[in-house]
């Protein structure tokens, strides 16, 4: 039978850049130990190859391809987050290089850490120059959210105890196949699409029945990744989209508080599934009694590497000490007595210390001690471009779709 007249509109020749960016989807939410990959020699590291980097280079062609055919105008209303993301990159590329970086014995891991970063950021560019119609955006966030379907689907089976990859269930978290972060990562940007569609209403919603869809998948994904840090995004984005999406689509009590129900039922979530741990942290802070300390608490340890960080950042103020090298022990150890002398109460196991380089864990706080107050000014002028750029987007979205991308 034909194909349908919708479905040949979404499928036809001007689409083929959504659906090679769509189709790269399950392999760059795919967490590496279940990619195969093939390993090149670089130095004395090696760079491993994996079928992430092929997809992502066959994407960057097409937008080259796509820009060389209809001009790089789409790129216009972004341009002041390519410019802070290209000036954030060459710092980077400067902490990576610096001769403090070019004689640290991981210096070929650090670089090939850099430019797998460079890379990846490639894929920025290439959105807008392969998203050009409303139908290829809905070709790409619709895939987006049956991903995210499929990822939500295996964490639930590993919740109900399926041994299906390599499962870890420590705190009651799941990781799907992309691994925690990922997994909220992917699940809040199914949710926001949903969140657009509950403040946009049905007569502005196309492809309703993947409306469903992005909810549970969302929600359910959050919820199972437990997340905070992306509860917390979500709740903050919801009000952003609230405000923003006021003009344009006038949404009534009834939908804001639909949105409202959303946020709360994912924070809900998120803080029973991270109990032990918000328990734990509450305890350190002195909130709630303290029991005896049995082993590491995630908090705490966060706490204590935040703080290592801006030591090592507060004695390289201007440029740090050169990416990814606060983790490193003779970076780290002359921190770790006055560490040790400020939270007594944390165990030893929760310091870093060789062989257990745990890193600063807080991108902000290790921006600022690898790459000084320079790299964190980049890394906040990005962040700032890019909610300029997602508020005009929310503001002046012909549907939801286009809001839940903001």
């Amino acid at each position: 039978s034909p194909m349908p007249s919708r479905l040949r509109h979404l499928g036809n020749r001007d689409a083929l850049g959504a659906l090679v960016l769509t189709a790269s989807f399950p392999l760059l939410f795919l967490h590496e130990r279940f990619q195969p990959e093939y390993g090149v020699g670089l130095g004395s590291t090696t760079v491993d190859v994996r079928i992430s980097d092929v997809a992502l280079l066959v994407v960057f062609v097409i937008a080259v391809v796509s820009a060389l055919r209809h001009g790089v105008d789409r790129l216009a209303p972004g341009r002041a987050l390519w410019l802070a993301g290209a000036a954030l990159l060459a710092w980077m590329a400067f902490a990576t290089l610096r001769p403090a970086s070019t004689g640290d014995a991981l210096f070929d891991e650090n670089l090939v850490s850099f430019l797998k970063l460079g890379e990846y950021a490639l894929l920025a560019l290439a959105v807008p120059l392969l998203v050009r119609r409303a139908e290829d955006l809905t070709i790409l966030l619709g895939g987006l959210v049956l991903w995210c379907a499929v990822a939500t689907g295996v964490a639930v089976l590993q919740f109900l105890g399926l041994d299906v990859f390599a499962a870890s269930s420590a705190g009651w978290r799941y990781p799907s196949f992309l691994g925690r972060h990922d997994l909220a990562a992917l699940a809040v940007l199914s949710t926001s699409i949903a969140s657009a569609g509950l403040i946009a209403g049905r007569r502005h919603m196309p492809c309703r029945p993947l409306f469903a869809v992005a909810l549970i998948g969302g929600v359910g994904g959050l919820v199972l990744a437990g997340s905070v840090a992306a509860a917390g995004g979500l709740a903050v984005g919801a009000v952003a989209l609230a405000l923003a999406g006021r003009r344009r689509f006038k949404p009534s009590g009834r939908q804001l508080l639909a949105l409202a129900a959303v946020v709360f039922v994912v924070s809900s979530g998120v803080v029973v599934v991270r109990s032990a741990a918000l328990d734990d942290f509450l305890q350190f802070v002195g909130i709630r009694q303290d029991d005896s300390v049995v082993g590491v608490e995630t908090y705490s340890q966060r706490t204590v590497l935040a703080y290592i960080g801006l030591r090592i950042w507060q004695d390289n103020p201007v440029v740090g000490v050169g990416w990814q090298r606060s983790s490193r022990p003779e970076v780290f150890e002359p921190y770790i007595a006055d560490a040790r002398e400020r939270f007594p109460d944390v165990v030893d196991l929760a310091f870093p210390a060789e062989g257990r380089e745990w890193g600063v864990q807080n991108l902000y706080i290790q921006m600022l001690a690898d790459a000084g107050v320079i790299g964190l000014l980049l890394l906040l002028a990005v962040g700032a471009a890019g909610l300029v750029l997602a508020w005009r987007t929310v503001t002046y979205a012909a549907n939801p779709w286009a809001a839940g991308a903001g």
